[in-house]
């Protein structure tokens, strides 16, 4: 049986200071899963987010899952079980034995065993998901639900930033490309 803490302090502290740290989104995320894993000594992590146009989540970032495992098929943001959906994490203690699980057999060969999937929101917007693979079954504390969820919150609030600064970006040079006379009085 897997220790049910963790996240302690410290990786909890250096987690949420990278999240906060950086200006690159696609840098972040990658350097994100990579630290989760490696911190958390967890079997794998990816994060995906929502394309409202496409109806669907999108994988931006992934370590430690195969590339065949994590391209079964479109993530489709309708499931009930999904926490994108609910708006609330989802564990799946033992994926051998819960039927929430899709893929049980793909699971099995890529040695996945458990699953925390938690939802990345601003607010109350849902803006995509952090999965946490792990490769033993794994009894998660309510703490770390806690502390999951608000790496996933710091995450949410790093990537509205970001497309709030891209959109001032590409307004501001919409502005620099009026006619100076146009720029009048305001």
């Amino acid at each position: 049986m897997e220790d049910a803490t963790k996240i302690h302090f410290k990786e909890f502290k250096a987690i949420s200071r990278s999240i906060l740290a950086y200006d690159d989104l696609n840098l972040l995320v990658n350097h994100l899963v990579k630290r989760i894993c490696q911190s958390l000594k967890v079997m794998g992590c990816s994060v995906m987010l929502y394309d409202e146009r496409e109806a669907q989540l999108f994988r931006v970032a992934s370590f430690g899952v195969s590339e065949a495992y994590l391209s079964k098929g479109p993530i489709l943001a309708d499931d009930k079980y999904c926490a994108f959906v609910t708006g609330n994490p989802v564990f799946i203690e033992d994926f051998q034995h819960d039927d929430r699980v899709q893929y049980p057999e793909e699971a099995l060969k890529e040695g996945i065993a458990a699953m925390l999937s938690v939802p990345i929101k601003y607010r109350k917007a849902p803006l995509g998901l952090i999965r946490i693979y792990h490769d033993r079954v794994w009894h998660i504390s309510k703490d770390d639900l806690d502390s999951f969820s608000m790496l996933a919150d710091f995450l949410g609030l790093v990537i509205e930033n970001n497309g709030l600064k891209n959109f001032l970006e590409k307004v501001k040079y919409a502005m620099e490309s009026l006619p100076l006379r146009m720029l009048k009085g305001l």
